[in-house]
């Protein structure tokens, strides 16, 4: 029988509710929030509930009582004249009743903690289909402390019941990258294990390099942790089946990147680095991702696009970066008014200032794709030969933001296309897409004219049946547009700040939840799940893949 800590208590101004009740317990007696308790109810039933508010209180009417009771302000270690007397009185949240018996539990009821098998059935985790370890909670302190892993049902997290996970926290402390390739590598050693080898992953590194060097083992994960991952039923390994692309350099003939030189070496050596361009034959149809970031209310940029790629005018035959350029600055430099549905030269030369600032800066740009010499050109490589099992890690740290946008944009069109547009047998059934900083692409700011914007809609509304799954992480939560993380069935806050947690976002979180947010250590997470009864938090070990100090 597990340990009885208390009894039910239900008063006039705190009466038992179908949502909660309260108990009291002994002083001495340890709780934390998100602890698991349990109550016997009717009909043989058991009520589940989740601690939220811990109180102390003593039979002190008042603090000056107490002051008088310490010899009138001793502050001596002691108990002054009186005893008082002392209890802790607790706020639990009602999760489920074994038998759907949701009438108040009854003052006076005996509240105990709980076994493992019992904090599984509370919590929705007991037999999970599909599943996949997403960490483990510590449930209670001391000598009744239990450590369960947890794991999510595959379809909640990469469809097709419920897709897409949105990871927030404010920087650096909240390991947001860390916690989502955690999650990661935890997918691909699971399809690897049962021999699946229909989901591919397509990430994008876009600070130093954390992300360069993801198949190579980290030789500083300490013991602790590798048993943490044969806990959890993983391997401390690092992702297999990798290949990097990374952007080419015109000022050195190389690459625009922080991958370490050694990384770069044995990378190439291994057939696994590649640099890639963006020719223009290619992407001029995808002109339009270069305005994602500009505010172009009347629409005089887009007629300029359209106009290109519809291949009007001067723009027929256009097949090269210069070109294009070239007769761009012819259109800007005429003189005078435009005719009748006439794009104005004003709009032209606006136009010309942009595409300057960013095909003649952005190496990148280039129409000379060796591919004898391990040149890629990243979405003819997305659309022909990205199969399942492998990992894409597409480096675009050192692009100018216009450019990022540029190359995300062109990568998540490619893999709409290749799952629809292709004649292919050997398309992956499913693509994760992990993408760091969305609010540079989906943030409330974002022009709502912004193709990325609607691609990224276009994802997260119809990829959960399609098979195009978003990982995405960003600081703030509250300043990401409302149907990109509302249709993100997983949603897991890491730590951030108290300004943050005022926000609409997270007005269905308890109070004390959010108090906790602000204070959550690096490697803990509140995960929030379409097949979770609660919110649950989690922890998870150090990542299995080469670690840089400075990143």
């Amino acid at each position: 029988m597990e340990k009885i800590i208390g009894k039910v208590s239900a008063t006039e101004k705190c009466p038992s509710t179908t949502e909660e009740f309260y108990f009291w317990t002994d002083k001495s007696e340890v709780l934390s929030p998100f602890d698991i308790v349990k109550v016997n109810h009717l009909q043989d039933s058991i009520t589940y509930a989740e601690v939220q508010e811990i109180n102390h209180i003593t039979d002190a009417p008042s603090h000056f009582t107490s002051y008088i009771s310490s010899d009138f302000g001793d502050i001596a270690d002691g108990i002054g004249n009186m005893n008082r007397l002392g209890m802790n009185y607790v706020k639990a949240s009602v999760i489920c009743n074994t038998g759907n018996v949701y009438t108040p539990v009854l003052d006076g009821r005996q509240v105990s903690l709980c076994n493992e098998e019992d904090i599984l059935i509370a919590l929705g985790l007991k037999d999970v289909k599909n599943p996949i370890i997403c960490g483990y909670l510590n449930m209670y302190k001391g000598k009744d402390s239990l450590k369960i892993p947890v794991s999510l049902n595959e379809n909640f997290l990469i469809g097709p019941e419920g897709a897409h996970l949105n990871v927030s926290g404010i920087s650096g402390l909240a390991a947001k990258t860390s916690y989502s390739m955690f999650l990661l590598n935890a997918l691909q050693q699971k399809y690897d294990k049962d021999n699946r080898n229909d989901v591919a992953f397509v990430f994008f590194n876009v600070k130093g390099r954390d992300l360069l060097a993801i198949d190579e083992p980290n030789t500083e994960l300490k013991d602790t942790d590798k048993k943490l991952y044969e806990e959890l039923g993983m391997k401390p390994e690092p992702f297999k089946n990798v290949k990097y692309f990374y952007p080419f350099d015109t000022n050195n003939k190389k690459v625009a990147s922080n991958v370490d030189p050694s990384d770069l070496k044995r990378q190439q050596a291994e057939n696994k680095a590649f640099i890639y361009k963006m020719p223009c034959e290619n992407y001029l149809d995808k002109l339009d991702l270069l305005l994602a970031n500009e505010d172009d209310t009347s629409g005089t940029m887009e007629s300029c696009v359209n106009y290109i790629i519809n291949k009007q005018g001067e723009f027929r035959g256009v097949e090269t970066w210069e070109t294009l350029i070239d007769t761009v600055k012819d259109y800007a430099d005429k003189n005078g008014t435009a005719q009748k549905n006439e794009i104005l030269p004003t709009s032209w030369r606006k136009f010309s200032r942009i595409i300057n600032k960013v095909v003649k800066t952005q190496g990148i740009f280039n129409d000379n794709l060796d591919t004898n010499n391990g040149e890629k050109d990243i979405t003819t490589e997305i659309k022909e030969n990205l199969k399942g099992g492998q990992v894409m890690m597409i480096d675009i740290t050192l692009l100018d933001e216009n450019t990022q946008s540029f190359v995300f944009g062109s990568v998540a069109r490619a893999i709409w296309e290749m799952k629809f547009d292709t004649e292919r047998d050997d398309v992956p059934k499913k693509v994760v897409m992990f993408v760091d900083e969305l609010n540079k692409y989906a943030s409330n700011d974002t022009p709502k004219n912004s193709p990325i914007l609607h691609q990224l809609l276009d994802i997260t509304e119809r990829g959960r049946s399609l098979g195009i799954i978003l990982f995405s992480v960003e600081q703030f939560r509250s300043a990401i547009h409302d149907r990109v993380k509302g249709n993100c069935a997983t949603a897991a806050y890491g730590r951030t700040n108290a300004i943050e947690v005022s926000k609409a976002d997270y007005r269905y979180i308890p109070k004390v939840y959010q108090n906790m947010m602000t204070r959550l250590p690096a490697g803990e997470y509140i995960i929030s799940n379409p097949a979770l009864r609660s919110l649950v938090k989690v922890k998870f070990p150090y990542n299995t893949y080469k670690q840089f100090p400075n990143g």
